[in-house]
């Protein structure tokens, strides 16, 4: 799955979602509340206790740094190898921004 399938997919069954431009990257945010991003060639999502840690137990997954020690602890970055998991990660992100449905 690429970024603009992931974009269309949740903005085609979630009319809060837009896609956006935040912390210098193409972002994804829902009532004002920013949800999951694109970094490079990877994705990064704001994820709750469970999803968190489902999605560091990926092999490549870990905390956002977006300089140099400071870590967002509640954001994972998925690399582009485990995109098949975006979608599901998204949908969990969306839900944790109090949105989605």
């Amino acid at each position: 799955m690429t970024y603009e399938e992931l974009v269309d997919d949740l903005v085609a069954r979630n009319a809060d979602v837009q896609a956006t431009k935040m912390m210098g990257m193409p972002s994804l945010k829902a009532n004002g509340k920013l949800f999951a991003g694109q970094r490079g060639d990877d994705m990064v999502f704001k994820l709750g206790e469970d999803d968190h840690a489902r999605a560091l137990a990926l092999e490549g997954a870990h905390l956002f740094e977006p300089m140099a020690g400071r870590q967002m602890k509640e954001w994972v970055v998925v690399p582009n190898a485990l995109s098949n998991e975006w979608f599901s990660l998204a949908e969990a992100a969306l839900r944790y921004a109090g949105a989605g449905g």
